[in-house]
């Protein structure tokens, strides 16, 4: 199983809808590596669900309920999506300034590619974060 990171704005998919849809597609990914990382996931594979703009922090937990498709939203063809699930929402938000705070999280994507959209999340920091999370890793 691999560990992964998707952010959204709130104001356009918030967690409170992942919820509300149960099971929904991740669209309109429009960088070359972030596709890629889509790309990579694996049914079953978890991903944290980040809220960027104002609030940068993770919230939730989702997991990849349907591997990389073609995107209908992209009208050049070149770009896919995953279906993701909402699993459950952290116990504690983990805001960026607290991942920023923690040296062992130095080398996230995260921190390195700020405007990345999907990133990988290595294991070490996926049980890291769950902690400061409060929530169960698995």
């Amino acid at each position: 199983m691999a560990y992964w990171l998707m952010k959204s704005e709130p104001g356009t998919w918030s967690w409170d809808d992942q919820v509300a849809a149960g099971t929904d597609h991740w669209d309109g990914v429009r960088n070359y590596q972030a596709s890629n990382n889509l790309k990579a996931m694996k049914l079953g594979d978890l991903a944290f669900f980040y809220h960027s703009v104002n609030e940068k922090r993770i919230v939730g937990i989702v997991e990849v309920a349907r591997e990389y498709y073609p995107d209908p939203t992209d009208a050049s063809g070149r770009f896919g999506m995953v279906d993701v699930k909402a699993i459950r929402a952290v116990e504690l938000p983990v805001t960026l300034a607290e991942i920023k705070a923690e040296p062992r999280l130095a080398e996230l994507p995260l921190l390195k590619q700020s405007r990345l959209s999907v990133m990988p999340i290595p294991d070490d920091a996926w049980r890291l974060i769950c902690t400061m999370a409060e929530t169960d890793p698995a």
